[in-house]
Order: structure tokens, then sequence, then C-alpha cells
């Protein structure tokens, strides 16, 4: 089985187009509440492309964008790599390498489901300053299902075998509580994507449990998803809805060791 680190090798450039980016009112959140101002230091793991890297970029603060993947980090060098303000990091969440004490605000945007929590717990208690805070977000689909997502759901449950457990996995609440603490708050926004056929095709190959070019499901998948894009499109695109969830809390509010 691919390693967690390794799934995306392959998909980098569908990630960096494809992927959907934050609402401002979820980057608001962070300035709000979560202490994202200008001058602070702030630790993006598993920041992958450097999508929510580049919004927090632009609040003004010093990022760390800490990404395990070669290729990943490797297109964010390529889009950032000329922000005075940000610094690559070869690491992960439960190694980030960086100084103890030293981030204001620690993020994970799409990224917590590949962490070993308590590892990553344990660093996220060594890096963070007293008072700092840690912020969870996800674009994830809505609760209320458009004829278009069903549709999607349906194809990617007929011809993506991993698609049910690696989202089961995805935001899951008892273990981002047992991570960022009993005081985790919730805040849910609405996001979207206007697509065309080639989007829509590129955000389905961004995800690692889409099947690749070479597999047997991959030429009926896309079969399918041209039928599915005809029959919901408008002017040639579809849109793809999301809510952005954005869990966060203090460090001072994470669980002891050994709490699930």
């Amino acid at each position: 089985m691919t390693q967690p680190t390794e799934r995306f090798s392959s998909r980098v450039d569908n990630y960096a187009r494809y992927r959907p980016s934050y609402p401002p009112p979820a980057i608001e959140l962070l300035k709000e509440r979560c202490g994202l101002v200008a001058g602070a230091v702030v630790a993006d793991l598993g920041s992958g492309t450097g999508i929510l890297t580049e919004l927090l970029l632009k609040s003004g603060a010093e990022v760390f964008a800490v990404e395990p993947n070669d290729g990943m980090r490797g297109a964010a060098e390529a889009q950032l790599g000329h922000h005075p303000r940000f610094r690559s990091v070869k690491g992960s969440a439960e190694s980030t390498t960086l100084a103890g004490a030293s981030v204001d605000l620690l993020v994970a945007a799409q990224a917590f489901h590949w962490f070993d929590p308590q590892r990553a717990r344990t660093e996220a208690l060594r890096v963070l300053r007293p008072g700092a805070w840690a912020a969870l977000l996800w674009n994830e689909r809505p609760p209320e299902a458009t004829p278009f997502l069903a549709d999607y759901e349906a194809l990617l449950e007929r011809h993506a075998p991993e698609y049910t457990r690696i989202t089961a996995s995805r935001a899951d609440v008892a273990t981002m509580r047992a991570f960022l603490g009993a005081a985790m708050e919730v805040r849910t926004f609405a996001n979207e994507q206007s697509l065309d056929f080639e989007g829509l095709t590129g955000r389905l190959m961004s995800s690692s449990y889409a099947p690749e070019p070479g597999s047997a499901d991959y030429q009926p998948m896309i079969a399918l998803l041209r039928e599915v894009f005809a029959r919901h499109a408008r002017d040639g695109r579809i849109v793809m809805p999301y809510s952005t969830l954005v869990y966060f809390s203090q460090p001072g509010g994470l669980l002891p060791q050994g709490t699930a």
C-alpha cells in the first residue's frame, strides 16, 4: 500500500490546479479568533502545493509550510518561493523540525487524517507558544445533496474502491477533539468551484482515491464522469459545492497524553 506521504506524488499538477481554495470568512475567523495577524508565525502542516499557505501569507504572517512529499513541496516552492515570508520545510506533522515554542498558530488543511494523531499532538505542544492556537480546515461535501453531487458520489462509490474508506476518516470529530482538546469549536462556511469538464476531471484526479490511467476502473470512470457532466452542466460548467469546516482551539485545551 502506498505510504500516506507519497500518495499524491503522481497528482501534484491536478492538485495545484484544481483543488478548491478556502473562502474569505474562514480566513477572517483565523484572524479574529486564532491569532492570524501580521507578523504571526504560522506552521502549515501537510501544506501540499500551498493553497492555504498562500492565503496565510496574504494576511502578513510568516508561514512555515511543512510538507513531506517532495513533489507537492516543490510545487509550493515554485508558486510561493519568491515571497519573503514563505519558509518551505521538509518535515511532517509528527516531526516538523521547527524550534520549540516558536509558533503562534498551527494549521492543517485537508491533511489531518494522514497524521498520527498522538505523535502530531505531542509535536504541536512542543512547537506552539503558550496561548497559541491550532486549527484544522476541511472542504467537505455539504450535507444537502444536489442532483449533481448524488450522481458524482455514486460514480466514486462505483469506480473508486478506496473512496469510502478514506473519506470516512476525514473530519473525524472524536479524533480532532483528542488533538485539539475538549474546548474545540467549529464554524462552517459555504464554498464552491465552477468547473468545465477539464476542471472537473482534474478535480477528481487530484483525489488520492481516484483510479489512475492504466487501472481497470479509469476509463469507465471517466466515461461515466462525462455522462454526469453532460446531465448537470449549465453553459458548459458545473458547480461543485462544499462546506468549509474550521475546527479550532487553544493548546491549553489539548487532552492529556493517551486520552482518546
